[in-house]
């Protein structure tokens, strides 16, 4: 899994706002648009998903999966597989988010591998539009709080 699709977004909010709307799982179906539904299976200490089950649905790509998540403040998450779906066999990400101007700068990184034969091209392409449409959703959510 070492391709992955990366960009970056600004926003105009303070980090732990940003960094509330990405830790609400609940609610990702309203702005994320492929996902259409996430449930917390778990908490850590610090009160955050540690494990989230996901429900996907972006054109090609449609499977239910677990992934795990480790927090870094409001400074950033990552996430792996922890139980892979169907199609779905791996899938690491992370947002990092740092001060930029007025905003907080948000920066996106996935790498997925499919359980079923997929062209590179065609796979980094699904990638990239999971990754934008999940900033732009980020942006258009955080914003109009």
């Amino acid at each position: 899994m070492a391709d992955r699709t990366t960009s970056s977004i600004t926003i105009d909010a303070a980090l732990a706002d940003v960094m509330a709307v990405i830790a609400d799982f609940p609610r990702y179906p309203e702005w994320a648009g492929s996902i259409k539904n996430a449930d917390v299976l778990g908490t850590g200490d610090d009160g955050r998903a540690s494990k989230v089950r996901f429900v996907l649905d972006a054109g090609m790509i449609s499977d239910t999966y677990t992934l795990g998540y480790t927090w870094d403040g409001d400074d950033g998450v990552s996430w792996e597989i922890v139980d892979p779906g169907r199609m779905v066999s791996q899938l690491r990400g992370s947002y990092r988010l740092a001060a930029s101007g007025s905003g907080t700068g948000v920066t996106y990184e996935l790498a997925v591998d499919l359980s079923v034969p997929m062209i590179g091209m065609i796979k980094r392409k699904a990638e990239k539009v999971i990754v934008d449409t999940a900033l732009k959703g980020l942006k258009k959510r955080v914003e109009g709080r």
